[in-house]
């Protein structure tokens, strides 16, 4: 599953919610998060996003967006098992925690399409990593650098930006943008993106014109 590579052209897909049903009952379950996608909003908030080149990635560092998985909204959970929690089924959880930490689970990754059972352990916590739709470095190059700690860490660790997916499409990822890399399962690429540009337009983050040329072309395809 690690060695599958994403293409950056989507091919044609028709109407957008039926071919995401054709699409999860092919590859294999869908994420809640890819069910519906308003692709005109999508480009209204694309066609606001300034349009730049990327920063120097300088002084970048994990710790700049504060402790990693912080309980930012003081739930009492971290944030890893606060996403865990929201996009895994069948969840057990360890005695005594108030269901904060995830045993076990089932994921219906909406990178690759496949059903991925979690157990919570050294040797298998990282089949199910949460990416950073956005990635931190991404971010840090594209407007974050200006940013205070405090909306740093907000965006690290808000539930907007993050998704549970399979850990090696994730490490494939990396820290790529649009312009670089998409799921390899067609049929979310447009929630991917969709959910991406909702992210920038929040943060007030900008794009490069690869990124951009990238976006769109996905949208013109949804």
């Amino acid at each position: 599953m690690a060695g599958l590579t994403a293409a950056v052209v989507l091919t044609g897909c028709g109407e957008l919610e039926a071919e995401l049903d054709r699409q999860a009952d092919k590859d294999g379950g869908s994420s809640s998060s890819s069910s519906k996608v308003d692709v005109k909003e999508a480009r209204g908030k694309l066609e606001k996003l300034d349009v730049k080149g990327r920063a120097p990635k300088t002084g970048f560092d994990r710790d700049e967006f504060g402790p990693a998985w912080a309980d930012v909204d003081r739930n009492g959970c971290d944030t890893r098992n606060d996403i865990l929690k929201r996009d895994l089924t069948d969840e057990t959880f360890k005695p005594g925690t108030h269901d904060c930490i995830v045993l076990t689970g089932v994921l219906e990754d909406p990178y690759g399409g496949e059903t991925i059972k979690f157990k919570r352990g050294q040797d298998t916590s990282s089949d199910v990593q949460i990416d950073h739709l956005i990635p931190l470095s991404d971010a840090w190059q594209k407007g974050a650098q200006q940013w205070s700690a405090t909306k740093r860490k907000e965006f690290a660790n808000d539930p907007l930006n993050l998704l549970a997916v399979d850990g090696p499409l994730n490490s494939q990822k990396s820290d790529s943008d649009a312009a670089t890399w998409l799921p390899p399962r067609r049929g979310y690429r447009c929630a991917y993106i969709a959910r991406q540009i909702d992210v920038k337009a929040t943060y007030e983050l900008w794009v490069t014109r690869a990124e951009k040329d990238a976006m769109e072309r996905v949208l013109d395809s949804c």
